[in-house]
């Protein structure tokens, strides 16, 4: 047997696959590491830790599986986007990495916006300024802790740091640097217009590299630490919604999909990048060199429903509340639920929006609740939907992932609000398989992402729309859209106020 190994290096814990080369999933292991929120809305990691988790995770699925180390061909990395890992002269690390959910940037994100046209904005990084990429974490540091940004000569991100320990080689694989608001996303190139207009020197910003591309090998340190076998080769990889991509199949145009986590993502894949003038999306560079994906994210789907359980249902499992729900006609009683508890990104990119139950009587109980949370989420998939389909993405189904998307009444939910099939998979690895697909690819195995991707991923079942659902959410949608406007000055007023 053959294999390929995927690493995706998540917020919490790095997660090891094993492929075999047919086809075949072997297995997995997860290797947590902790997370470190030393004021409110700061959120940090010891790229350190991101390490020694990697070496067990390595180490524990060639024991768990008794692997041969010459049996695994190459290695892939995925990872958590935006985060920070900042590197002296020694290449040893200055400071905690700064996460992708970190939000102590806003006045650096309003100093961009201040600074740098907007139609420049949009031509070079295609993606709007949020507190989460990566430019706006290095002029915080610039500006708050000079003595660590003097130290600056490398900055990579999550994976590519991973990269660097297993090779010793430095590089910056394309997807990821297209979420720094450092690079031109149009021609994979650092951005001389973002990087000259807050005087950042690019000797800091390593080489690009494509996703399928081999960045170096295995070194003889890593072999004695793991089980690998040195020389063995590693490939680019990609961002952990890229990889995902990949890892689903979502890797020609016109197909997109549906993950459905503690956040939302609706990620379509594209020929042409396009930014909309309107609307909080993202356009990154995908895993399949020179394409492209837009996202939309909601930061409370399956979050939502947990929140709701947790608060007023106690100990009801999920299955009951959804049954629950289930008993309740579409549009629950008219009842309607903004999904909006910790702020929202697409398409509002406002982070002060708060959910809101709209329309409460003494006629709804948990029932009509619990339903009222499902239909807010698929609205707020919904409104992603909107904004890729005025990008020109004309898909007709959306591959369904996630821990929420093994809900049959919550997936015929979203099908009816989007008026998109959704389809299920064999597999759902997500990133950790999309970097296992690609080290494969850059190995030789595969001739292609989307030709390893159709010969690994299969669509097993699918669930349509509802069409007497699909009226009724045609209608509440619009109130649902109605709502945010009519609410926002509240929402800011509140805010303040808590």
């Amino acid at each position: 047997m053959r294999y390929l190994l995927g690493l995706d290096i998540g917020t919490s814990a790095v997660k090891a696959i094993l492929l075999e080369t047919g086809g075949h999933l072997v297995g997995s292991v997860m290797e947590e590491y902790p997370l470190s929120t030393p004021r409110p809305g700061w959120s940090e990691q010891n790229p350190e830790d991101m390490w020694q988790a990697t070496l067990r995770a390595i180490s524990g699925i060639i024991t768990k599986f008794a692997v041969r180390p010459d049996s695994i061909l190459a290695l892939g990395l995925s990872g958590q986007m935006h985060s920070s890992v900042f590197l002296d002269r020694d290449q040893e690390v200055i400071r905690p990495a700064i996460l992708w959910n970190d939000v102590r940037t806003s006045a650096q994100c309003r100093l961009i916006e201040d600074t740098i046209d907007p139609a420049v904005l949009r031509s070079e990084v295609c993606n709007p300024v949020l507190e989460g990429f990566t430019l706006p974490k290095v002029l915080w540091l610039k500006e708050h802790e000079p003595e660590n940004y003097a130290k600056l000569r490398h900055l990579v991100l999550p994976k590519d740091y991973v990269r660097f320990r297993l090779t010793g080689k430095l590089h910056m694989e394309v997807s990821d640097a297209a979420g720094m608001l450092m690079m031109n996303v149009r021609k994979a190139a650092w951005s001389a217009p973002m990087l000259e207009a807050f005087d950042i020197d690019q000797e800091i910003l390593p080489p690009i590299v494509q996703s399928a591309e081999v960045t170096g090998t295995i070194t003889a340190e890593v072999a004695r630490r793991t089980g690998l076998k040195a020389g063995t080769p590693v490939v680019g990889g990609g961002a952990d919604n890229a990889c995902g991509a990949v890892g689903s199949g979502v890797v020609t145009p016109g197909r997109g999909m549906v993950s459905l986590g503690t956040s939302g993502v609706i990620l379509a894949h594209l020929a042409e990048p396009k930014l909309l003038e309107k609307g909080t999306v993202h356009m990154f560079n995908s895993c399949i060199s020179g394409q492209f994906y837009m996202m939309g994210v909601t930061l409370s789907a399956g979050l939502s429903l947990s929140w709701f359980r947790n608060t007023f249902v106690g100990g009801e499992s999920y299955d009951g509340l959804t049954a629950q729900a289930g008993q309740v006609p579409a549009g629950s009683r008219g009842l309607v639920f903004l999904p909006y508890l910790s702020g929202e990104r697409t398409p509002h990119g406002d982070a002060n929006a708060r959910g809101s139950f709209v329309g409460l009587s003494n006629t709804h109980g948990i029932p009509e609740l619990t339903r009222a949370v499902l239909e807010g989420v698929a609205f707020a998939f919904r409104d992603s939907v909107e904004l890729l389909r005025r990008a020109g993405w004309n898909g007709s189904s959306l591959r369904a992932l996630g821990g929420g998307a093994r809900s049959p009444l919550w997936k015929e939910i979203i099908a009816s609000a989007t008026g998109l099939v959704l389809e299920e998979i064999n597999i759902d690895e997500g990133p950790a398989l999309g970097a296992a697909i690609l080290a494969g690819v850059g190995a030789g195995v595969y001739t292609s992402a989307p030709e390893a991707a159709d010969l690994i991923i299969e669509v097993e079942s699918s669930v349509d729309p509802n069409l007497k659902w699909q009226k009724i959410y045609a209608e509440l949608y619009n109130v649902y859209r109605d709502l945010y406007p009519a609410l926002k000055g509240s929402f800011d007023r509140l805010t303040q106020f808590a």
